[in-house]
């Protein structure tokens, strides 16, 4: 049996690069895969949907070019919610008193609009309101039917249609405005893979979303606010996908908390088979800095050291000056974490608990054979990506590839730890299973002569849910 070991080792977390001017074009896109971008995403709080269409255009061009599949995530924008206009801008100081209110008259340092009634009649004294990213601190000390009265906390300048963030209260409205809506259906005749939804606070906010996508996406429930912590476990239950969204959680939550819930998120999102990414200021100095700091260093391959399945960069190369550094310096990280022994110690560590089901009995039955006989790949075919999740939630040596008829699921996959997916016609028989198998792994370059490979497949064959088969192979 051939010994042989690829040049480069293989690395296992993927690279979520967003788009934007910097990287619109199929030649930036291109740069980005051979840098290192596994999938990309398209923000819909900017940009008009002829843009993100042109640029996922670019994308299904370059995957072919590239022999990859590459798929695309659509970022949702969420209701912002914002202060109204100002007359000009101030400055609050701490103990002054500002009102919130719904009269539309632009605003001076004594009171102005919050344009959501809801909002305003939710709102209960000694509620914290955090403006501008949390600049500015208010806390609520008395209410009426249209207005809040605020005492200044933290002060600082205050601006025309700052954000607004209500931290501790699970706000009446829902995760997907007028805007998101037309925006989702722009999305899906895209063609995009997965769908992020922004401030999510509760399992209804998914579902909602769910009924609309209708199976045509996975859905990816972004974890920025309190509400969705303390309703985390319903939320991962409903969606397909978490994303660590530490933007506005570190201004929802005290910014020492994000660290260690960002460890638990990953957890929880593992355990379940579901694939999370780690978002927001990554790399963020390397807007405009040919190089990131070392403490940015330190957060990217601490997140690979997690197990996260997904990091993510967002302005960095949408519209920084430096995107194709961006992610060669993200991808070079990672793959020096991944190559220190306490990368695999620590995901031993935390290998997670398996459920008394027929398909995590064979994922483990697999793992523990390739790993048992040093295989250098394990092959999974799958109709819905299932199975291939229940293979890498367990984070096991070898590559895995997952072989699938269809276009969607192969890119899809692709946001799961470690996974390759690939277009495979349809299975047959057994020694087509294996003959399949064989060849692919072979032609994707996993393999070579001699080496051996686990396979898992489901009889009947082409069925969804009959994962009940391992065949060891040799390429």
């Amino acid at each position: 049996m051939s010994t042989s070991s690829p040049a480069t080792p293989r690395r296992m977390a993927k690279i979520l690069a967003t788009l934007g001017p910097s990287s619109s074009s199929e030649s930036q896109i291109r740069a980005l895969v051979d840098a290192g971008a596994d999938a990309f995403r398209l923000n819909f709080s900017h940009g008009m949907a002829a843009d993100h269409a042109i640029r996922a255009g670019a994308v299904r061009a370059v995957g072919r070019a590239t022999h990859k599949q590459l798929p695309l995530l659509a970022d949702l924008q969420g209701p912002k919610i914002r202060i109204g206009e100002m007359n000009e801008g101030v400055v609050l100081s701490v103990g002054a008193s500002l009102t919130l209110d719904s009269n539309p008259a632009p605003g001076d340092a004594s009171r102005v609009c919050l344009p959501h009634p809801a909002i305003l009649s939710t709102l209960q004294v000694g509620d914290q309101v955090m403006v501008n990213d949390g600049v500015i601190q208010l806390q609520v000390t008395g209410t009426d039917d249209t207005l809040v009265t605020t005492k200044v906390v933290a002060g600082g300048p205050l601006t025309s249609r700052k954000g607004v963030n209500v931290p501790g209260r699970t706000l009446p409205m829902s995760a997907l405005t007028s805007k998101d809506k037309d925006d989702l259906k722009s999305a899906l005749e895209i063609g995009v893979e997965w769908i992020a939804l922004s401030f999510v606070q509760t399992a209804s906010d998914v579902h909602e979303c769910k009924q609309l996508v209708q199976g045509r996406a996975k859905v990816m429930a972004k974890i920025e606010t309190r509400a969705a912590i303390d309703n985390l476990a319903e939320i991962l239950a409903e969606a397909d996908g978490l994303m660590v969204a530490r933007g506005d959680l570190g201004v929802e939550l005290p910014t020492e908390d994000v660290p260690p819930l960002q460890k638990d998120i990953v957890a929880l999102a593992r355990g379940a088979g579901k694939p999370v990414v780690v978002a927001t200021q990554m790399l963020e100095s390397m807007i405009s800095n040919p190089r990131p700091t070392r403490a940015e260093a330190n957060d990217v391959a601490n997140a690979a050291y997690d197990g996260a399945d997904c990091l993510m960069l967002s302005a960095e190369s949408a519209s920084g000056q430096y995107p194709v550094d961006a992610v060669r310096m993200m991808d070079k990280i990672i793959a020096k974490a991944e190559q220190s022994p306490l990368w695999r110690a620590e995901l031993n560590a935390h290998t997670p608990a398996c459920q008394r089901n027929q398909a995590d009995a064979v994922a483990i039955a697999a793992t523990k054979m390739a790993e048992t006989i040093g295989a250098r790949a394990m092959v999974a075919f799958t109709e819905t990506g299932s199975s291939v999740q229940r293979l890498a939630r367990l984070r096991g040596v070898p590559a895995l590839i997952a072989l699938t008829p269809h276009a969607n699921i192969a890119r899809q996959v692709e946001l799961n730890w470690g996974v390759r997916g690939l277009l495979c016609p349809p299975v047959t028989d057994p020694e087509d299973m294996v003959v399949k198998a064989r060849e692919q792994a072979r032609a994707a370059g996993f393999v070579q002569d001699g080496d051996m490979v686990v396979v898992v497949a489901g009889v009947p064959f082409g069925q969804s849910g009959s994962t009940n088969m391992v065949r060891v192979v040799s390429a």
